[in-house]
């Protein structure tokens, strides 16, 4: 099945920073196009539940900004931040 998912993958260019770059060199022993994959599939994955949560969700754009900003807010407080 691994093989089968090998030859349906695309390349995908990216820019990292240098000094990225030179941890990355200093192991090569790692497979950085695989961690790569993981976290994007995972990042994905997330963005799909998330979906998956928005659809059924009867909130609205105003509702979800609102709660975010009391939260933000009571956080403030909490740290001392805002009175």
């Amino acid at each position: 099945m691994k093989l089968l998912n090998l030859l349906k993958m695309v390349n995908m260019t990216l820019a990292i920073p240098e000094d990225l770059k030179k941890v990355m060199e200093k192991h090569k022993e790692i497979k950085w196009s695989e961690v790569a994959r993981q976290a994007l599939r995972e990042n994905a994955r997330k963005l799909e539940l998330m979906d998956k949560i928005l659809s059924k969700s009867k909130l609205t754009e105003a509702d979800a900004e609102y709660i975010g900003h009391m939260i933000k807010r009571g956080i403030a407080k909490k740290h001392g931040i805002f009175e």
